[in-house]
């Protein structure tokens, strides 16, 4: 069987390597691991278990790479992200790019793949992903972009991501689509994502879950009550509902489920307003809503009992008194679980910052999901071995890639690379006999 040889820089625990090593041996390739880099003590650890073999550490701090078929780079996205601050090149970590480009001019490969979040795609209104462009194409590599959702590929999670890839002095055609896949986890629609993926499976949550996880993953019995009492003892009904205090929509509210104390049936009114009426324009500009007055707040709660209302909120610290005006004392970090997913449908997307605070009301029991329900929803194998420290294993599979995507796309790659690889090589004889 022939060998592929590739390189994993930023590899974090390793999910761009299983996925690769997965793709290359479905296409009857064996592979080597020369080379990975890994910044993170904790992700080098779980690579090491894993893969036998500890990453090297700052990719700064190499100064060339061995002669290789495939890199691998996953590198890091907080420049980009929506979530960040979306400084991009200005960021130092933006720059790491640029060390991607450095050490592939020590040794070019015949092919990458990138993967990043899906604002670089859109960062600084395209021109940070021209940046990129130019970049690999001025060093002889075709370049080829692809936004993917991981709902796409039998995996029941609404996560999408940018995928760079680029062979070396060739224009392939990749069979891969573009697709964002669903606006969200609530309106998932199998029929409909089928339509440009034929080989989809009809995968949901409830196929991921675990029958009987330890009992240290339930919520404690004084917010399980809380909410028993919120949905009169139907718990079904938290299936996809966000915990959440500064939104409104398929939401509950801390005020609702009495965490900070009980709320009459007016004052919970009062802060379902509350949140909503702040966003509108006739009270300012601002975009997470505003801080009102006692008589802005009439205008929408005309309450004959407004004063003792608004001091009991307070009291509570559902509400906070700032210079004459009233804020919510808002924020989901407060809930044990920010959002229950819905067992019959995909998950949100998991992210490192609270993938340990996903919930799921499942076999009578509401509890978070476990580490490795949240491994299964990046396509980890159950053999792989995850951090013991579950809030560290939480954090790296939000940080990681989805398995089945990474595979998918690096068999087109490694069909690609290799297809155009042949093309050259019997092209001088085919000339030959030609003429």
């Amino acid at each position: 069987m022939p060998k592929i040889r590739f390189i994993d820089l930023f590899s974090g625990i390793g999910g761009m390597r299983l996925a690769f090593e997965y793709a290359a041996n479905s296409l009857n390739y064996q592979t080597e691991c020369l080379l990975s880099s890994e910044i993170n003590p904790n992700a080098q650890l779980v690579y090491q278990k894993n893969f036998d073999r500890q990453p090297l550490g700052d990719i700064r701090l190499i100064k060339e790479l061995p002669e290789h078929d495939f890199l691998l780079a996953g590198f890091p996205c907080q420049s980009f992200s929506y979530a960040g601050k979306k400084e991009g090149f200005g960021d130092t970590r933006g720059t790491l790019f640029f060390e991607i480009m450095r050490l592939i001019d020590t040794s070019k490969p015949k092919a990458f793949i990138f993967e990043n979040v899906r604002g670089l795609y859109s960062h600084d209104k395209g021109r940070t992903l021209e940046t990129i462009k130019h970049e690999i194409t001025k060093r002889g590599y075709s370049f080829n972009a692809f936004i993917l959702n991981s709902s796409n590929f039998n995996l029941p999670q609404n996560r999408v991501r940018i995928y760079i890839l680029g062979i070396l002095n060739t224009a392939p055609k990749f069979a891969l689509i573009s697709d964002l896949g669903p606006k969200d986890s609530h309106s998932y629609n199998y029929e409909q994502l089928s339509l440009f993926y034929g080989n989809r499976k009809n995968v949901t949550v409830a196929d991921i879950l675990e029958d009987n996880p330890d009992s240290k993953y339930d919520c404690s019995p004084k917010f399980v009550n809380a909410l028993k009492r919120f949905t009169k003892g139907d718990l079904n009904q938290l299936h996809g509902v966000r915990l959440i205090d500064y939104r409104g929509g398929n939401s509950i509210h801390s005020w609702e489920i009495g965490l900070r104390g009980e709320c009459s049936q007016d004052e919970v009114e009062l802060m379902n307003r509350f949140i909503l009426k702040r966003r509108n324009k006739e009270f300012g500009n601002h975009q997470d809503g505003k801080l009102l007055t006692k008589e802005q707040i009439a205008s929408f709660f005309p309450h004959p009992q407004l004063d003792e209302v608004l001091e009991s909120l307070v009291n509570k610290k559902y509400l906070k008194l700032v210079d004459g005006k009233y804020k919510p004392v808002a924020g989901n970090f407060s809930f044990e679980v920010y959002k229950f997913l819905d067992p019959a449908k995909i998950s949100v997307t998991l992210v490192a910052s609270d993938a340990n605070r996903l919930g799921v009301y499942h076999n009578h029991r509401v509890r978070r999901i476990t580490p490795r329900e949240a491994a299964r929803l990046q396509g980890f194998p159950d053999s792989f071995i995850l951090h013991s420290d579950d809030n560290k294993a939480y954090y790296q599979l939000g940080n990681s890639v989805s398995i089945n995507v990474v595979k998918a796309v690096a068999e087109e790659v490694i069909s690609q690379t290799l297809y155009c690889m042949q093309q050259k090589e019997f092209a001088p004889k085919i000339s030959a006999v030609a003429s």
